[in-house]
Order: C-alpha cells, then sequence, then structure tokens
C-alpha cells in the first residue's frame, strides 16, 4: 500500500474544492483498480464511474476520455517539475536547471503517480490507443520546457536548436530510466525511480563525450530528501 496524498492533506480549499477534488481522487483510483484488474481496452467508463460510486456524465466532466484519467497523473507531475524549472535561478546552465527541477519537484512529488507511472507504461505496450495519448501528452510537455530553457538564457527556439538538444538529451535519460524501473524483476520504490533515473541523468553527458574505456564518471546528483521527511515537510 501506498501514501496517497490526499484531499484532506491540502490547505486552502473550500468546501465545494475539497468534494470536486475528492471525487475526482475516487475517479482515479476507481481507474487505476480496474486497470490493474482487467486490462485498460476492458474497462468502461461506466464501469469506473460505478466503482468511484458517480454517474458516468460526472466522469465526464473531470475526464473527457478514460485515458485522460490514468495521464492526468502523468499531466501533475509535469505540471510541478515546469513550475520547479521557472523557479530554478537564470544564471544555473540549463541541464543543471533540468536535473535540480526534478530533484525539486520529487520532493513534492504524491507517491500515487509514480505508481500510476508504472501502471502507464505497462498499459501503453498494451493499447495502441493510449500509447498515442500518451506520446502527444509527453510531446506537448517537452515543448513547454523547450520554451521554459529558451526563455531563461534570451533564445528563440525556431532558430537555436540547443534548448531542443538540452531537452532531447534530458528526455532520453529519463526514458531510459524509467524503462528500467518499469520492466524490473523486482517491485521497485519511488525512490528506486528516482535512484535509477539520476544514474541515467549524470550518465548521459559522460556517455556522450567520454572515451568508453576509461572508468565512469562518479555520480554527483543531488540526494533527494528521505521521503518520511518530505511527507512532513511544509
Amino acid at each position: 500500500m501506498v501514501t496517497i496524498t490526499t484531499v484532506d492533506d491540502t490547505p486552502g480549499l473550500g468546501l465545494r474544492e475539497r468534494k470536486k477534488a475528492r471525487t475526482r481522487e475516487a475517479l482515479v483510483e476507481a481507474a487505476l483498480r480496474l486497470y490493474n484488474e482487467q486490462g485498460f481496452a476492458a474497462t468502461t467508463t461506466e464501469e469506473i464511474a460505478a466503482a468511484a460510486d458517480v454517474s458516468q456524465r460526472t466522469l465526464f466532466r473531470y475526464f473527457p476520455s478514460k485515458e485522460e484519467v490514468l495521464l492526468s497523473l502523468q499531466s501533475d507531475i509535469e505540471e510541478t517539475f515546469q513550475a520547479k524549472l521557472a523557479a530554478r535561478p537564470e544564471s544555473e546552465p540549463p541541464y543543471d536547471a533540468l536535473v535540480n527541477a526534478l530533484t525539486d519537484a520529487w520532493r513534492e512529488l504524491d507517491e500515487r503517480a509514480v505508481v500510476a507511472q508504472q501502471t502507464l507504461v505497462r498499459l501503453c505496450g498494451e493499447s495502441p490507443q493510449l500509447l498515442a495519448a500518451y506520446l502527444r501528452r509527453s510531446s506537448e510537455h517537452q515543448e513547454r520546457v523547450v520554451a521554459l530553457l529558451a526563455r531563461r538564457s534570451g533564445l528563440d527556439p525556431d532558430t537555436d536548436l540547443r534548448p531542443r538538444l538540452v531537452m532531447a538529451a534530458f528526455s532520453a535519460a529519463m526514458h531510459t530510466g524509467i524503462m528500467r524501473w518499469c520492466h524490473g524483476e523486482e517491485t521497485p520504490s519511488a525512490d528506486d525511480l528516482y535512484d535509477g533515473i539520476r544514474e541515467c541523468l549524470t550518465g548521459i553527458v559522460p556517455a556522450l563525450t567520454e572515451n568508453w574505456h576509461t572508468a565512469p564518471a562518479q555520480d554527483t546528483a543531488p540526494e533527494p530528501r528521505p521521503r518520511s521527511e518530505r511527507e512532513h515537510s511544509g
């Protein structure tokens, strides 16, 4: 069982907002359970709504499709990452800013989203429909990050390739870390995911620029705080 950040843990929400957030949480939880039990293709929006004890019409007020129920958690991760990147010092080199923004976002990550990431990757291998939606969402996220990188340095991403090249390298390292985590033989933890991604993020630059016959460079990426500290931090 994972620790899930609930609506009641979020200060500043009014009664109406808390009710809406609880409904959204119930729909996501129901969808994840059904997708894991019977697969993506076999699960209907009617079943998700019934499992969350709401009408199908209510489900569609929150999510336009059953893909979006699952991809919404991916969106939460991406939006948090983009906000952390925008807050990084402009003097920071672009690739360092991306890596440090990931660490900053990780400290606030809802572990449910990490578990959903594993479910998402597995189901994308089973459903071309879901895979297409996931790739489209990932492409949109990458374009927003490229725009952020370009804006930080006062560049035009349409004429200067550097923001896209840096983002391409970062995305490739992230993808490699996530795939290795999702397809591992053992049941991995959320912290295993971070460690694997960090290894790939710090390894991609020497892999591209150094002689492979020399010893690998030391991992100098910042360590995340233990999850117990993140859960109790303000």
